[in-house]
């Protein structure tokens, strides 16, 4: 007695098809669950018996065979009870093989037979939309992120079994529909002074630049790039998708929402190496850098996080994506995001010679954490004071990021128009025909070379961030060398050697 039911297990943050092949046979009783399960897959067995007998249907006492067949990757999660239970009702001829041939099913097993939602029902969903999809009466707002043609939501174990062999009717389950939502983000007006600051942030948001702020404690770094996600555009309906699967697959509960402005993450300094790029020794999920896609990364306190945990974050920032590699799973995740990242210039957070308390060997140590590529990662870093006491008491507010937002969005469209990417995305091979330099320009940044001050990937950093300059002055051709020399004067050494001695 043989059964074959669609379901989907998740990779990352993807759903993946596969059938759930049940089989009954005689033999010694027993549970046995082939084609790589986890852990909380194997556990099936004590959760799919409790939820028959609890749902009044018998148990078959019998050799039981389940197979996951469709992917050789290892599958995970507790998303597959349902399709088990139903594939065992299948096999014993409680349910003719004809009602489920074109259905899928994604739900949890309770114990007393009901339904459960598990993380990453929108893309479990999105991967079986072919068919007929039933999932827990509780998970159907998440489940409809995916925008599936037939989608039913089920309470309990019982009361699916009484439609598929009764001809019932389907449930009728109320839920919370998908809600499309703007998270509030704190106004650039809010900022006292940070002339310079504030032009870099704005230079960051046109481009799309990295950005790293060097300052004491309250000079205001939090405050700004907390304020940055106000200066992006709102996300398009494919990146508000993408963020809403990548919410979904890492089990947040915000899922059922679909937001149109740019996520902001900001993950404490104690941060797993897996919390921050994803991964996990069951399955794979994503991390905050997956959740950060198409918004803003903001690492707080850089000083204070593990070097092996910023370093893994220099390959994702160039590709866009990050690639997680275990011995029988691969999988591939986004990671577009803006990284800001806010550090003091020593341990005690002074950096001035004059008052900082810090040993040389302390210093040394504290620098040691910033790898040089990791730096060379960031388009601009910024030196931050404090603000005077007339900027903090003044009572006329800055420039809103309303304003600011303008003219971000116009510099987008300009070079979306001109190169089809943001300006921090042009290739290498193309900075020639799209950023072209006057001879000033390129005698300056030649000079900057051969003095040792820029690392090749410096140079093109340069050029990208001029190039964003100029275009947030009207000069979309060539580039001058007030643009390059702005751009440098952005890209400053984050502890000045003086302070060493």
């Amino acid at each position: 007695m043989y059964a074959a039911i669609r379901s989907a297990t998740l990779l990352g943050t993807r759903g993946t098809p596969i059938v759930v092949e049940a089989h009954v046979g005689s033999g010694i009783p027993a549970f046995t669950v082939v084609g790589l399960p986890d852990e909380g897959c194997r556990e099936s067995r004590d959760r799919v018996r409790a939820a028959l007998l609890s749902s009044g249907l018998e148990w078959p006492n019998r050799r039981i065979t389940v197979n996951l067949a469709g992917t050789g990757e290892r599958k995970g999660g507790a998303g597959m009870d349902l399709a088990i239970a139903i594939g065992l009702l299948v096999a014993q001829e409680i349910i003719h093989p004809s009602v489920v041939e074109k259905m899928a099913f994604i739900a949890e097993l309770g114990l007393d037979g009901s339904l459960r939602p598990t993380a990453g029902m929108a893309p479990l969903v999105d991967a079986v939309t072919d068919y007929e999809v039933v999932v827990a009466g509780s998970g159907v707002g998440e489940s409809m992120l995916a925008r599936p043609p037939r989608l039913h939501g089920v309470a309990t174990l019982r009361e699916l079994v009484e439609v598929l062999t009764n001809n019932q009717p389907w449930p009728e389950i109320d839920y919370r529909p998908i809600r499309v939502v703007e998270d509030f983000i704190a106004d650039l007006a809010d900022v006292r002074g940070q002339h310079s600051a504030r032009l870099a942030l704005e230079v960051s948001a046109s481009g799309f630049h990295h950005m790293l702020m060097v300052g004491p404690p309250g000079a205001g770094k939090s405050m700004l790039a907390r304020r940055l996600p106000g200066l992006l555009p709102r996300l398009t309906e494919d990146e508000a998708f993408t963020c809403a699967m990548v919410r979904s697959a890492a089990g947040l509960s915000s899922a059922v929402a679909v937001a149109t402005s740019p996520p902001f993450r900001s993950p404490h300094h104690s941060v797993s190496m897996a919390a921050m790029v994803g991964g996990g020794s069951s399955h794979i999920r994503p991390g905050e850098l997956s959740l950060a896609s198409h918004g803003v990364l903001f690492l707080d306190e850089m000083g204070e996080f593990a070097p092996t945990v910023l370093d893994a974050l220099r390959q994702p920032l160039e590709e866009g994506v990050v690639s997680i590699a275990r011995a029988h799973s691969s999988v591939t995740m986004p990671a577009k995001c803006l990284l800001v990242a806010a550090t003091n210039p020593c341990p005690c957070g002074a950096g001035t010679p004059t008052r900082c308390h810090c040993t040389l060997h302390a210093k040394q140590r504290y620098l040691r954490r910033f790898s040089g590529p990791l730096l060379d990662r960031f388009d601009i870093r910024m030196h931050l004071v404090k603000p005077s006491t007339t900027d903090l008491t003044s009572d006329v507010p800055g420039e809103s990021s309303a304003v600011v937002a303008q003219r971000v969005a116009h510099v987008h469209a300009v070079s979306l128009e001109r190169q089809g990417c943001l300006n921090s995305a042009i290739s290498a091979e193309h900075l020639a025909d799209v950023a072209p330099l006057s001879r000033e320009a390129m005698v300056w940044l030649r000079r900057k070379l051969d003095e040792g001050q820029l690392s090749g990937r410096g140079y093109h950093r340069i050029r990208r961030v001029a190039r964003t300059l100029a275009d947030m002055h009207g000069e979309y051709e060539v580039i001058n060398s007030e643009w390059v020399e702005t751009a440098i004067s952005m890209r400053v050494a984050v502890v000045s050697q003086t302070e060493f001695h």
